[in-house]
């Protein structure tokens, strides 16, 4: 039954952010990047794990001109790899028709990150996220080498609830950012 819960509820919020005019989502998108640019939590990292906007997740790329490293994510079977990309680099559309950087660019190992930025469907005021149902984030955050990386959710207001359905294997969050501001737990 839980399950089924977490899929009517990941369909109901996709809707919601689906039908987020352009404009909103845009303004939406950027005062999420002020107040992550803002925090303490993210003023002295140097390098960053992040993802690029699919099916209008919040827009990080004002973000992406900071003088920092920039990991994202390839899907490669059923675990992320983190790779470094650069603003002006040439991307791929990889699994699930995510932009990805090239398989040969440069990887990132956990040891080397300070923050990362955690896309999600939806997210709760206890630190749980929705995630998409493919369990590639909660995989990664259960390795030990992941543990000490502060993760930061990344939702709309509309989409950070009170309680989102929960199962053993999924981690919570050190914080969610919204375009209300940013929540340390």
């Amino acid at each position: 039954m839980e399950q089924k819960s977490k899929k009517e509820l990941r369909r109901h919020l996709l809707k919601l952010r689906r039908e987020m005019p352009a404009e909103v989502w845009k303004e939406k998108s950027e005062r999420i990047c002020r107040h992550l640019q803002t925090s303490e939590l993210f003023a002295e990292c140097q390098t960053i794990l992040a993802f690029f906007s699919f099916r209008q997740e919040p827009d990080l790329s004002l973000l992406f001109g900071e003088s920092r490293r920039w990991g994202f994510p390839r899907c490669v079977g059923e675990s992320l790899s983190w790779h470094v990309w650069k603003p002006g680099e040439v991307l791929e559309i990889g699994s699930f028709g995510i932009l990805e950087p090239k398989a040969d660019s440069p990887v990132v190992s956990a040891a080397e990150v300070d923050l990362i930025l955690v896309p999600a469907v939806g997210c709760d005021v206890r630190g749980y996220r929705l995630g998409y149902g493919g369990g590639f984030y909660d995989r990664l955050f259960a390795l030990p080498q992941w543990e000490r990386v502060p993760r930061v959710g990344l939702v709309f207001e509309e989409a950070f609830l009170p309680e989102v359905p929960v199962d053993e294997w999924d981690c919570r969050l050190t914080a969610v950012c919204t375009e209300g501001g940013l929540r340390i737990f």
